[in-house]
């Protein structure tokens, strides 16, 4: 008969062998952990809740400015009388998303809204004097054309519903606070 060697069922080393790979397991799930922590944690813009102050000093009337916050794009548009009429007598038609004028602005001449497009998170044109606006003369989204009025209410195309409306307010007359209310 063959003589079984002394070293193979040595338990020392056996345990030795169990602990080393429960340690390294043991690390290996501790950095998956840190990581999936790590993608749910909030980023800096949106931890610091993408607060933005606006002058609105410059700003001629029927024109506007994009204001940015982290990846998030805000449109600041000085309307004209003519948009804002054009607003208000939309306000008795039947609408996708009905939302009167009065519900959307703090004040008439100034119209401030989060361009992403509510179908696919596109930004719309419109902001700027130039831009295309679409049939309404609001704003247009070129990837579906999608088209929202001077109220940035959608008035044809696949978006579901109005341009969103940010928390804002106005800290004086020539400034504006978006992304929380005073």
């Amino acid at each position: 008969m063959a003589e079984t060697p002394t070293d193979v069922a040595n338990p020392d080393r056996r345990n030795f062998i169990v602990l080393s790979t429960m340690a390294m397991a043991g690390i290996g799930a501790a950095s998956a952990g840190v990581a999936l922590v790590r993608t749910m944690t909030p980023t800096r813009d949106v931890a610091g809740g993408g607060v933005i102050e606006v002058s609105l000093d410059g700003i001629a009337e029927g024109s506007g400015i994009v204001a940015t916050v982290g990846r998030k794009k805000y449109s600041v548009r000085r309307r004209t009388a003519a948009e804002i009429e054009a607003a208000v007598a939309g306000d008795s038609e039947k609408l996708r998303h009905q939302e009167t004028d009065a519900e959307r602005v703090q004040r008439p001449e100034w119209l401030v809204l989060r361009l992403q497009c509510p179908h696919l998170g596109c930004p719309p044109q419109g902001t700027a004097a130039g831009e295309k606006r679409g049939d309404f003369g609001g704003f247009f989204c070129p990837c579906h054309n999608s088209q929202f009025d001077t109220s940035g209410r959608i008035r044809k195309g696949p978006s579901p519903s109005n341009l969103p409306v940010p928390k804002y307010f106005f800290a004086s007359d020539e400034m504006i606070v978006i992304g929380k209310e005073a």
